[in-house]
C-alpha cells in the first residue's frame, strides 16, 4: 500500500499514514514577531497560540511522529532572544507527545543548539531523508538522490498561495496546496548518476508543497508567478512542472491545474516592469 497523504481541512497541515502516521508542519518561523517590532510593528508573541494548534492536531490524530519542514525559526543570521525564549519551550513540549523530526530550512542555522538535546528530537540533513517511505526536504536546496526513489515528497519553503482580483482590483490572498511532479529533464542534468531506469532510484514521485503554517511570513501567488520568480534550486530551474500542477484550497477546495487558473481574468501572470531585475535564491 502507498503512503496516504491527507491535508487537515482548514488547517496548513498534512497527516502521512503508512506502518506510522506522523503530522507535518512548516514554515512556523517563531520569533518573526520581534523582526516586525524593529520594523515598527509592534504584536504580541503568537508562540502559544500556534503550539495550541499544533497540539490539537496532535490530539485528533495521535501521531507517532511529528515533522516539522524547515523554517521553524526565523531571524538570520542572529538567533533572537525570543527565539532563545520560546524555541526549547516549543520543541520539548511538541517531544512529550511524540518524536519530533526537524528538516532544517535556511533560516534553521544552528537550531540544533536551541533545545535538549536529550529530547526526542532528531535535526536532519538540511537536503532531506526518506522517513516512512515518503521523502521530506524543505526546498532550499537540492533534494537528496534517495529522496527521488520515494512515491511521494513533501517540501516547503515557497508559501505557496493564489491571489484572487475582482474587477475593481480587489484582491485576497488565499494560502494552497500544491500538487505536482517533477521535471525529469532538469533532474537528469543535476543528478547524472542516477539510473533513471531503476525504480528504485527513481519513482516518478508526486511532489506536494506545503503552505506557510506562520500567516505573517506572507507567500507566494503562485498564479502571478513564473518559475523564476519562485525559491529553492529544484523551481527556479524548472525542475518542477509548474502549468501542470494542480492547486487546492485549505477548505479542500480543487481549483484545477495552474496552467488553466492563469487563463482567468483576474489571475494571469504580472507584467515584469520594465528595467526591474528579478534575483534568483542563492540557495
Amino acid at each position: 500500500m502507498p503512503p496516504e497523504i491527507i491535508p487537515i481541512i482548514e488547517e496548513p497541515a498534512l497527516i502521512v499514514s503508512n506502518t506510522e502516521t506522523s503530522l507535518v508542519v512548516a514554515d512556523i518561523h517563531l520569533g518573526i514577531e520581534w523582526d516586525l517590532y524593529r520594523s515598527g510593528i509592534n504584536l504580541p508573541s503568537q508562540m502559544e497560540g500556534r503550539l495550541d494548534r499544533i497540539l490539537s492536531y496532535i490530539q485528533a490524530n495521535s501521531p507517532d511522529r511529528i515533522i516539522l519542514l524547515g523554517d521553524i525559526k526565523h531571524n538570520v543570521p542572529q538567533v533572537s532572544w525570543q527565539e532563545k525564549d520560546e524555541i526549547p519551550r516549543f520543541l520539548e513540549t511538541l517531544a512529550k507527545h511524540a518524536h519530533v523530526d526537524i528538516f532544517p530550512g535556511n533560516h534553521d542555522g544552528g537550531i540544533e543548539f536551541l533545545f535538549n538535546r536529550q529530547k526526542d528530537i532528531r535535526v536532519h540533513s538540511a537536503r532531506g531523508a526518506v522517513l516512512d517511505g515518503v521523502g521530506y526536504f524543505h526546498g532550499h536546496t537540492w533534494p537528496a538522490p534517495e529522496l527521488l526513489g520515494a512515491s511521494h515528497i513533501i517540501v516547503a519553503h515557497n508559501h505557496p498561495t493564489i491571489r484572487f482580483m475582482d474587477a475593481f482590483g480587489y484582491s485576497i490572498t488565499e494560502p494552497a496546496w500544491i500538487r505536482t511532479k517533477f521535471n525529469v529533464d532538469v533532474l537528469k542534468s543535476r543528478y547524472e548518476n542516477l539510473d533513471f531506469e531503476d525504480t528504485a532510484q527513481w519513482s516518478d514521485p508526486e511532489l506536494f508543497i506545503m503552505p506557510a503554517f506562520n500567516e505573517l511570513c506572507g507567500g507566494i501567488p503562485f498564479n502571478e508567478s513564473t518559475q523564476e520568480d519562485l525559491l529553492g534550486p529544484a523551481f527556479f530551474s524548472g525542475g518542477i512542472e509548474l502549468e501542470a500542477s494542480e492547486v487546492y484550497l485549505l477548505d479542500g477546495t480543487r481549483l484545477g491545474l495552474l496552467g488553466n487558473i492563469r487563463k482567468l481574468q483576474h489571475t494571469r501572470v504580472r507584467t515584469r516592469m520594465p528595467g526591474r531585475s528579478y534575483k534568483k535564491s542563492k540557495f
